[in-house]
C-alpha cells in the first residue's frame, strides 16, 4: 500500500487502499485492475473488461451508462450508431450519477500525477483496444503498487456542478491504464472510509479479495445504491440480536444473483424491481448486465408494499406478526389515523381472540385490501452484456438480444433449459422462456 506520509491526502489514499485491498494484495491481482474505461470496437456503448476482477466497477458503470443512453432527457436513438462524443458524454453522466448517489454535497476525486510536473500522468501503458486475448497489463511496463499509490492526489469538489466539470476534464485519463482505479478511489473517498466501515457487515474484510481479485457485495452495493451494505434483501433484519443491513429503498439499477438460484442468498424486491429496466447479473465470480427498452418492466411500489415493508420493520424476527401493543406506532408510521380510541378499536378487531399479536395478513387486508401490482408485459426484448471478450460469442463484446415470453405456468420443456443465465433470470421471472437471436446462449461467467 501507499507509504506513510504526513500529507492528509496521502493518508486518505493509504486508508482507502487498506480498506479496498487489505494486507495481502498480490501483484498479479493489482495488475488485472489496472485498466481504463475502454469501449468495444463492435458495440460503441459497451465497456471492455480485459481481465477478471474489475467487473465490480466496470459492470455497474456500464449499467448507469445504459441508463443515460436509453432513459435520459436526451437518449440515443440507436445504440449501434452512437457517436464517440455522445458515448463520452454518457460515460461522464454515469460517473457523476454514481458519485452523487453516494454524496449530495462534497466529493473527492482521485487522479495520478507525475512527480516532475504535477500533470495528470498519461503513461505509455494506456489501454489498447486492439490488445490480443490473453495479453495482460502485467506484461506491460507498469508502476508498482507503492509508486502508484504515492502518485495519487486528491481534489475536493464542493458541489455537483463542480463535480460535473471535473469529471469531464478527467475523461481522457479515465480511459488510460489506471482509470478504473482512479474512479474507484474517488468513490471510496467520497463515501468516506469510516462511513463504509460503519455500513459493511465485517469492517475487517477488504472490499476486494486480494488473492482472487473479486469485488465484495458491499462494493457492488456501494456503486449500485450508494450504500456499502453487505446484503441484498429488503431493509434491515434483526437476527439473534444482530442487526444485518439490507437495501432500504428501490434502486435505480437492479441486481439478480445466481447465488439466489442456489438459495445462498435472498435478493429483495427493491433490487429485483429497479427504477429502470436494467439489472446487474451476479454469478459466483463475475458481473454482467441485462437491460430492456421496455419501460413497462418497471414496477412502482404500491401502498400495500410500502405498508408491508414498514410492518416488517416492526416485525424484527420476521415472524409474520407484531405484538398488539405495537399497532399504534405502526399506524402512526404509515400516516394512518392513530388516535388512541381508534387504535384500541382496530386492536380489538385485528386481535379478536386477545392473543396479543396482529398478523401482517390481517393488517394489510384491513387497511390496504385488494391492491394489485401492474401486470408485467408477457412478451418483450432483453439484451445481455458481458465485458470479457473471452466469454463472448466470437470474442466480440456486443449486446446479445433475446425474445422473452413469460408463460402462465412453467412447462417441462422449459425446465430442461438449465443454462446459468436462465436460472439467474428465473429468480425474478420464474416462468421465463428465452430465445436468443443468434441461437447462442450468453455466458454470465
Amino acid at each position: 500500500m501507499a507509504s506513510s506520509s504526513t500529507s492528509p491526502g496521502q493518508r486518505l489514499i493509504s486508508d482507502a487502499a487498506n480498506l479496498l485491498w487489505g494486507e495481502n494484495l498480490k501483484d498479479e491481482v493489482f495488475s488485472r485492475w489496472t485498466q481504463g474505461f475502454v469501449f468495444s470496437e463492435d458495440e460503441p456503448t459497451a465497456l471492455i473488461q480485459h481481465e477478471g476482477g474489475p467487473c465490480a466497477v466496470i459492470a455497474p458503470v456500464q449499467t448507469y451508462l445504459l441508463r443515460h443512453c436509453l432513459f435520459s432527457e436526451s437518449p440515443t436513438p440507436d445504440l449501434q450508431t452512437t457517436s464517440a462524443a455522445e458515448v463520452q458524454r454518457y460515460l461522464a453522466d454515469a460517473l457523476v450519477d454514481i458519485l452523487t448517489q453516494i454524496s449530495a454535497e462534497k466529493f473527492i476525486l482521485v487522479d495520478m500525477v507525475t512527480e516532475e510536473d504535477g500533470e495528470s500522468s498519461t503513461l505509455e501503458t494506456e489501454d489498447n483496444q486492439k490488445k490480443q486475448e490473453g495479453e495482460t497489463t502485467a506484461k506491460k511496463a507498469r508502476l508498482d503498487q507503492e509508486h502508484y499509490h504515492s502518485s495519487l492526489r486528491c481534489k475536493d469538489c464542493d458541489n455537483a456542478d463542480d463535480l460535473k466539470v471535473e469529471i469531464k476534464t478527467r475523461l481522457a485519463s479515465y480511459g488510460k491504464q489506471f482509470g478504473v482505479l482512479s474512479f474507484l478511489y474517488s468513490v471510496v473517498l467520497t463515501k468516506g472510509v469510516e462511513q463504509i466501515k460503519n455500513e459493511v457487515e465485517d469492517p475487517g474484510e477488504a472490499l476486494i479479495d486480494g488473492i482472487h481479485g473479486h469485488g465484495s457485495q458491499s462494493l457492488i452495493n456501494l456503486l449500485l445504491t450508494g450504500k456499502a451494505v453487505s446484503n441484498v434483501w429488503d431493509n434491515d433484519k434483526d437476527i439473534s440480536g444482530m442487526k444485518l443491513r439490507g437495501i432500504c429503498k428501490q434502486s435505480k439499477i437492479g441486481f439478480l444473483s445466481m447465488l439466489e438460484h442456489y438459495r445462498y442468498c435472498e435478493v429483495g424486491w427493491y433490487l429485483k424491481n429497479p427504477m429502470y429496466p436494467i439489472w446487474l447479473l451476479g454469478s459466483e465470480t463475475h458481473l454482467t448486465a441485462l437491460f430492456s427498452k421496455e419501460k413497462r418492466l418497471v414496477v412502482q411500489e404500491t401502498q400495500q408494499q410500502v405498508a408491508r415493508r414498514i410492518f416488517q420493520n416492526f416485525d424484527k424476527d420476521s415472524n409474520g406478526f407484531i405484538e398488539s401493543t405495537q399497532l399504534g406506532p405502526l399506524m402512526e408510521a404509515l400516516d394512518l389515523v392513530s388516535e388512541k380510541e381508534y387504535v384500541d378499536l382496530m386492536r380489538t378487531k385485528l386481535d379478536p381472540e386477545h392473543l396479543g399479536i396482529i398478523t401482517m395478513n390481517s393488517f394489510l387486508e384491513e387497511f390496504f385490501p385488494g391492491q394489485m401490482v401492474p401486470e408485467t408485459p408477457r412478451h418483450f426484448i432483453l439484451f445481455h452484456y458481458n465485458g470479457l471478450r473471452r466469454s463472448c460469442f466470437n470474442n466480440k463484446v456486443v449486446y446479445q438480444q433475446a425474445e422473452v415470453t413469460l408463460e402462465e405456468e412453467p412447462e417441462v420443456q422449459f425446465i430442461t433449459d438449465t443454462s446459468p443465465i436462465k436460472c439467474c433470470l428465473q429468480t425474478k421471472w420464474p416462468t421465463i422462456d428465452i430465445k436468443w437471436t443468434n441461437s447462442h446462449t450468453p455466458s454470465i461467467n
